[in-house]
This record gives C-alpha cells, structure tokens and sequence, in this order.
C-alpha cells in the first residue's frame, strides 16, 4: 500500500507535510507512555515492520501487503499505534525504498493515522457485539480504509497536477485507482482480521500482567 517517491504532486505532498506534522504533534503531547509497556510496543511495531516489508506489486500504482497496525492500536492505544508507525514507515522509506521520502506524509496519513483510528473506533464499536468479532473488524478496517485514501490521492493527480490533459505525476485517475487498489484489499483486509485476531489474543493471553488483565 506504501506510495513511492514521483507519484504524487508538491500540491499533494506539500500541504501532507503540514497535516502529518500537525498529527504527530498532537500525538507527542497525548502519549504518556508506561515503561512496562515499551519493550513490548518495540516488538509488536517490530512485527508491524517485518509484515509491512512482504509485498506484492500490482497494477494501480501501488503495494499489498499485511499491515499489524491494528495490533499495535487495540493493544496500546490508536496514538500509540499511528507514532509507532510512522516510525515504521519512515524506516522503511529511508533504508529500504519501501514507499517514497515525498510520498512519506501521504503513508503515514492512509497507513499510520486511518489504519490505527479505523482499527480502534471498529473495535469500539462492534465490541458491544462480540468481542472476537470486533478484532477481526478492527483488522479489516486497518487495511481497508487505508486503501480508500490510498486510491483516491493517487486518482486525483491526474485532475491536480496535469498539463494539457497530460498528467505529470501519477497517470491513471480515480475510475482505474479505486477499483484496481480498494477490491485487491477487501480480501486482504480478511486475512489482515484474522492475524489481528489471533495476535491479539495471543499478546492479552502471554502478557496478562502488562495489561493488567
């Protein structure tokens, strides 16, 4: 899902900066992390890092693959999860060419910020439900959401930043993004619900005295 570097416009990515910023911001200030807990968020985000890195190229201007940010937001909390994150994304971005330096605000808006608060407000909601189903939605939703706004940057480039009807950065636009990118993670986003499921219950099971439980 990560977007590379030439994709997206400086009328994207520049006023993405601001936003970015802005967010991880706000999260430095909410954070207020237990010490207990950090070892345990270096790992999972570990684990987020390594998921992130199996992907499969295909057409539509981008990159499936499995994610572990849901894991991250429903064990930590979703601004734990969107800094833990982003640093995942900057790491990857930087030492390995997993998505692009300028495309890097746009990564962490779709896959940090939307995939840890889609991921936590699923759970919240269907919770009342059944427990086990709402991780599994959480999962879902961490790769589904993140694809839609994935899909709609990359389609509107051609209408933002073209000349003469030719478009100078990303060449396909939202009727060949949408289709192509969101469909491909619907089903992903299964297999995402159940790894979420079954990591979740595994770290609330093995570490009962982190979280207190």
């Amino acid at each position: 899902m990560h977007i590379p570097d030439g994709f997206i416009s400086p009328q994207t990515y520049m006023p993405a900066i601001a936003i970015g910023a802005v967010l991880l911001a706000v999260a430095y200030k909410k954070i207020d992390l237990d010490a207990e807990k950090i070892p345990l968020i270096a790992g999972v985000s570990a684990i987020s890092f390594v998921m992130m890195l199996i992907t499969i190229p295909f057409p539509g201007g981008t990159t499936m693959h499995l994610g572990g940010v849901a894991i991250v937001s429903l064990l930590f909390g979703p601004w734990i999860a969107f800094s833990s994150i982003s640093l995942v994304l900057l790491i990857q971005a930087l030492l390995f060419g997993e998505g692009g330096v300028t495309s890097y605000p746009i990564n962490i808006i779709a896959i940090a910020f939307v995939g840890s608060f889609s991921a936590y407000y699923s759970y919240k909601f269907f919770s009342s439900f059944s427990k086990n189903s709402a991780i599994f939605v959480a999962g879902w939703a961490s790769i589904f959401f993140p694809s839609v706004v994935v899909a709609f940057v990359l389609g509107i480039q051609p209408i933002i930043a073209s000349v003469n009807s030719t478009p100078l950065y990303f060449p396909f636009g939202l009727s060949v993004t949408l289709p192509s990118v969101i469909i491909p993670h619907i089903f992903l986003a299964v297999a995402e619900g159940l790894v979420t499921l079954s990591g979740v219950k595994f770290l609330r099971t093995k570490f009962r005295s982190v979280f207190h439980e």
